[in-house]
């Protein structure tokens, strides 16, 4: 049974989310550098673009995206997929992994958080997903970015873009998922997905210098019509 707090909560946020979309939303925020200005050679990653479909781009209604697979020295492969809105109306909202992952055929195994150390900043806080379709598993990383903050929780997520609506007139944020096959171990994937902290990218949107810092930091390197052609839905990574 949910309790009363779990209702009042809900309840706050559904009115919050109705009284976004009654109010403007001011002009739309464009990132500082494109995505594609990510170097695809970074602190011994190598990376090559997988580009989506044009239908898929469309349906997302994303401002901006990247969809790579980076792959280390000691040949571990990681998948990043970045999708940025510039704003977020009614249609045009950020899909969850948890959402779609289950909804294309993947079954979660497990869902946790993981913290991950940065070099120069506090430690950050993501989102852990285990899933598996078949003989295929993945380690799913992901987390929304906005306006300097990286969130994992689904509810404070929306919750800071109402507030960001009242208070700034803007609704630009990001998801960020990192994923690795498991194929070689659970320690191992989460250690090339979150073991490593590059330093030199700084393609994010204005004001949110730690937008791409933290991709990096969380990726060693490295959402659609439906959950089958999400990108937040899939691996990337070969």
């Amino acid at each position: 049974m949910f309790g009363a707090r779990f209702f009042i909560t809900a309840g706050t946020l559904l009115a919050g989310i109705a009284l976004l979309h009654g109010v403007s939303h001011g002009e739309p925020v464009p990132l500082r550098q494109p995505f594609g200005q990510l170097p695809l050679a970074m602190d011994g990653w190598l990376g090559q673009d997988e580009p989506l479909e044009a239908r898929i781009v469309s349906a997302l209604g994303v401002s901006d995206y990247i969809n790579r697979s980076y792959l280390s020295a000691a040949g571990q492969p990681v998948g990043l997929y970045v999708g940025y809105y510039q704003s977020q109306r009614t249609g045009e909202t950020i899909h969850s992994p948890k959402n779609c992952l289950p909804g294309a055929g993947w079954e979660p195994v497990r869902a946790g958080h993981l913290t991950i150390p940065m070099a120069a900043a506090p430690a950050i806080v993501v989102n852990e997903y285990l899933v598996e379709k078949g003989p295929a598993q993945y380690l799913v990383l992901y987390w929304y970015q906005s306006h300097g903050r990286v969130i994992a929780s689904e509810y404070s997520g929306k919750a800071w873009l109402v507030f960001d609506a009242i208070t700034r007139n803007r609704t630009d944020a990001a998801l960020v998922r990192v994923l690795t096959s498991t194929r070689n171990g659970e320690d191992q994937a989460r250690e090339a997905s979150a073991g490593t902290q590059p330093s030199s990218f700084s393609c994010c949107h204005p004001g949110d210098t730690s937008s791409a810092s933290a991709a990096r930091a969380a990726g060693g390197l490295s959402e659609a019509d439906s959950c089958e052609t999400c990108p937040a839905a899939f691996p990337v990574t070969p």
